[in-house]
């Protein structure tokens, strides 16, 4: 189980932290977790499994990441509880257990940055420090309700972070106010003062919000409406084809592209290790693993060429001024250990990651907005934008939502 100090309930740190900023800036007076698969100096990073963390010593540096924030005035207060091998959605963890999702203690946090949000929505810091590849970022913010950032692929330096899936993991934040997230994402991307880019159209993914539950979708439309009457902007329903001019589902950004790009990928950056070393591995993580083992890597090689196609065609239609909108999960968060048979896992997994995978192909930045309220848990709104249009999208995400 987490080391956690008495005073903290919630589950979400591997270990308490005390690190002073080494210097002064936009960051000032706030705190921040770093997720455990990112690097702070002397302190050992578990990647999720004990294992793993027992077979490596301790980093001598800092990730750049980590060093930007306490660069500009931001104390470090922990390392958070990541999923085994960050290779999970959900955040239940066998080893160091499941954080506490503090909007609905009965629930789980969402993973792989499960103690990212939780060490936030319990207010052990301000923000939290964390990576995405299929939704790692964006799923525990939806379900915890906080505000997440998946910034544009490789924008944040991943030096000193373990490896994951490079084509598509990115270093990103969870924050509980919009204006943490903002004021870190920038200093995270280098950021340097610029004209604001006017807000032109406002997209609505149609096959998103009809895989949603009907609850979640009710309530995303109705905070459309109040958007759109704040803005002047008329909300535009539009499916993937029409978007990008070719009859292509937005289900064939996960089954096609994005899940084989993965798989093949982890055999390389995690399969080799395990192979190597045979260590103790959790039952849930053994049961993906098995897939992993199991993949023919001759197949994602056509989804590579497909991850590429989706890349141009996306980012030709969302040309600047343009930002797309969808629930960023499907559903509110399962309740603990629900997710225990087969079809319980498919359905939440499948759903979830036919939306995070659009933006993991394309390779674009999202926020998940904590907008949405159904039975009494809280769900992400999420906004899209261009590639590299970072600092337009917070921009017109403080102009939509305020």
């Amino acid at each position: 189980m987490a080391d956690t100090a008495p005073f903290d309930r919630s589950g979400s740190l591997v270990e308490h932290l005390n690190i002073a900023p080494s210097g002064s800036g936009p960051l000032d007076g706030t705190t921040f977790t770093v997720k455990d698969n990112i690097d702070v100096a002397g302190h050992k990073t578990s990647y999720g499994s004990p294992a793993w963390r027992d077979a490596h010593p301790a980093p001598r540096h800092n990730a750049l990441c980590v060093d930007q924030m306490l660069a500009a005035g931001a104390r470090c207060v922990g390392k958070a509880v990541a999923d085994e091998f960050t290779y999970s959605l959900d955040g239940e963890s066998q080893f160091f257990g499941t954080p506490r999702n503090a909007k609905a203690p009965d629930r789980i946090p969402g993973g792989s940055s499960s103690g990212s949000a939780a060490s936030v929505a319990n207010g052990l810091a301000d923000f939290s420090i964390c990576t995405d590849s299929g939704g790692s970022i964006r799923v525990p913010a939806s379900l915890c309700g906080l505000w997440g950032i998946r910034p544009s692929l490789h924008r944040i330096s991943e030096a000193g972070v373990l490896p994951f899936m490079p084509s598509v993991s990115t270093v990103g934040l969870l924050a509980a106010r919009f204006d943490h997230l903002e004021a870190a994402t920038r200093v995270a991307l280098r950021s340097r003062p610029n004209k604001k880019a006017p807000l032109k159209r406002l997209l609505v993914l149609s096959e998103a919000m009809e895989i949603a539950d009907e609850t979640v979708r009710e309530q995303a439309t109705s905070k459309l409406g109040k958007i759109a009457d704040r803005t002047g902007l008329s909300p535009e329903p539009i499916l993937l084809s029409q978007l990008l001019g070719e009859d292509i589902p937005l289900s064939d950004c996960n089954t096609r592209a994005l899940r084989n790009l993965q798989t093949a990928e982890f055999q390389n950056t995690v399969g080799s290790w395990i192979e190597t070393n045979r260590p103790g591995l959790g039952f849930t993580f053994s049961m993906a693993y098995g897939n992993v083992q199991s993949f023919d890597r001759i197949a994602a090689l056509d989804s590579i060429m497909r991850c590429e196609q989706l890349f141009e065609l996306i980012n030709a239609a969302l040309t600047p001024g343009i930002v797309i909108c969808f629930p960023t999960t499907p559903v509110i968060a399962p309740l603990k250990g629900s997710l225990s048979t087969l079809d319980a896992v498919m359905d939440f997994y499948d759903r979830t990651m036919t939306i995070t995978a659009f933006a993991g192909v394309g390779r674009l930045p999202e926020i998940s907005a904590p907008l949405l309220t159904v039975d009494g848990c809280p769900v992400g709104l999420s906004f899209a934008a261009g590639h590299y249009q970072d600092e337009f999208l917070l921009a017109a995400v403080h102009e939509m939502v305020g």
